[in-house]
């Protein structure tokens, strides 16, 4: 798209925005791998890979494109839409722990070791993905957002608890 605006764009103006794990209500049973990661906590998934990551509201998210297509600080810009210092996997457990009370009752906030994840890795291809990423701090900024555009998202952890609390209210968390 870059490209395209250098070589044809004339008039035409980019923006991009380029969220994390995008979080907030779920409308119903077709949803994001970010919230089947808080669905999959709530099931009392057996502990907490050591994984870190930024989140969004969806909400937000819009809010930042709205943005982005309106204001003339946008052009030429890319913003990273990332709501506060991102979160250690445990971290987002304990938000639902603290949060949910008995809602949250199979919620694990063991932090599995690296070495068990790896193993586990082998025998399910759905972990195989979280490897490279163990460990590793994920934390970026949406400074230029805030600045540029006036942008100010909701906290990762309400974003994270509305998340949890449409999945509980549409009936599609396993008790």
């Amino acid at each position: 798209a870059w490209d395209f605006i250098a070589r044809e764009g004339s008039a035409l103006e980019l923006a991009a925005v380029n969220p994390v794990a995008v979080m907030g209500p779920a409308l119903g049973p077709d949803y994001s791998h970010s919230v089947r990661m808080i669905k999959n906590i709530l099931e009392g998934q057996s502990g907490c890979p050591k994984i870190n990551s930024g989140y969004v509201d969806g909400r937000d998210v819009a809010d930042l494109h709205l943005r982005a297509m309106i204001h003339p600080a946008a052009d030429g810009q890319r913003f990273i839409a990332i709501s506060g210092q991102s979160l250690w996997m445990v971290e987002v457990a304990k938000i639902l722990k603290r949060r949910l009370g008995a809602d949250a009752s199979k919620v694990s906030t063991r932090v599995l070791p690296n070495w068990l994840v790896r193993i586990a890795a082998h025998r399910n291809p759905s972990l195989r993905g979280l490897v490279p990423l163990l460990g590793v701090n994920l934390n970026s900024t949406s400074q230029k957002a805030i600045r540029l555009l006036g942008w100010h998202p909701r906290s990762a952890e309400e974003s994270i608890v509305a998340t949890a609390q449409s999945l509980i209210a549409l009936g599609l968390v396993s008790r």
